[in-house]
Order: structure tokens, then sequence, then C-alpha cells
């Protein structure tokens, strides 16, 4: 296994918690599955997953080059990321009781292909995400045990496959959870509480223990 075990399953479970934190992507699903059908929240998860795949795949291959060619660029790149995840962590905390829209604007139903391209293309060219996917993965990769492309390579498909299950999800039942994340705020606000206050401790147990 090239993946070390107790960081696998920090990784399970930290991108777990995340993933069913409502957010952008989830109420992107949601409304697409809401306005048009299961169909439709399958596509935009897929949509998203597919963006997911290309982010995972260019920050393997340029951060595996980086860390080959510069060993202590593999630190730098720890730290800032540990430090991000950090005010990530505190950035939840603090907006815990912001409202959350529901999805794409608009009333209007939405084609399959347009759900799907939406949102390939909206998280594909989101910056937030780039600078998620660089500052999360390289802290479940430990160069010492080779194979750094593989190390993010598994990494990358296990958060595909939660993005299914997950979002996939969300999508399929999407009236249900609509109503209950409408009007559920108070649980909203504690799995934010929740969610930022394990990113502000896997932040700082990543920068400090390794």
């Amino acid at each position: 296994m090239p993946i070390d075990q107790h960081l696998l399953l920090a990784f399970l479970l930290t991108t777990t918690i995340a993933m069913i934190t409502p957010g952008p992507d989830m109420l992107f699903i949601l409304g697409c599955g809401m306005r048009s059908g299961p169909r439709a929240g399958l596509l935009a998860t897929a949509g998203v997953a597919t963006s997911e795949a290309v982010h995972v795949a260019v920050a393997a291959a340029g951060l595996a080059a980086l860390f080959a060619a510069v060993p202590v660029a593999f630190t730098a790149v720890r730290i800032v990321g540990a430090a991000y995840l950090v005010y990530l962590g505190v950035q939840m905390i603090r907006h815990r009781n912001d409202a959350v829209d529901d999805g794409p604007a608009g009333d209007a139903a939405m084609s399959g292909r347009k759900a799907y391209l939406t949102g390939l293309t909206t998280n594909l060219l989101n910056p937030k995400m780039v600078t998620f996917t660089i500052a999360f993965l390289p802290q479940f990769v430990v160069p010492a045990r080779g194979q750094v492309w593989l190390q993010f390579a598994i990494l990358g498909a296990i958060l595909i496959v939660l993005e299914f299950l997950v979002d996939g999800t969300v999508g399929l039942l999407a009236g249900r959870i609509g109503n209950w994340l409408r009007t559920r705020r108070t649980a909203r606000r504690r799995i934010d509480t929740a969610t930022g206050g394990i990113f502000i401790g896997l932040g700082v147990r990543l920068a400090l223990l390794r």
C-alpha cells in the first residue's frame, strides 16, 4: 500500500465530513435535481466529478514533478497547505450563520447535458477548487514511500467515488434533501462548526507532526 494507513484513514474521515457539509457543489446539484429531476442531478454530479478528476490529475503531475526536482518544496507546500486548511476551518466557523442559496438562479428546468456541462465548467474554472486540491491532497502524500503520482491517483479516485456517493445521492433525492436543508438551519450550523473544527485540527496536526 503506497499510502500510509493512518493518513488514509484521516483522509477518508476528513473528506467524508467535508463532502456532507452543504457547499456550492452540493447546492448546485441539489438545485438541478429539484428543478429537472434525478437524472439531471446525477449528471450534474458527473460534471463536478469530472472537473475534480482534471484538477487532481493536473495537481498530481505538477506537484509530483516539483517534489522530485526540489524535495524541500514538499515541506513548503505542506506547511502552506496546512495553513490554508486552518483558514478554511476558521472561515467555516465564522460564516456558519450565513444564508445558503439553494442552487442555480431561476426556476427553469435544466437539461441533463446542460447540468453536466455547467457542473464541469463552473467547478473547473473555480480557483478555490484549484487551491483546495493543491493544499489538501499533499497533506496525505508521503514522498518517502515513492510513487508520488500513484498516491495522488489513489487519493483522487477516493475523492471522486465519495463525490458520487454523497452528491449523487443528493441529486437523486433532491426534493426531500432540499426541504431538509431549507428547514434545518441549526443542523447546518452545527455541521459547519464541526467541519471547521476538524479542518483546523487537521491543519495544525499535519503542520507540526510528520
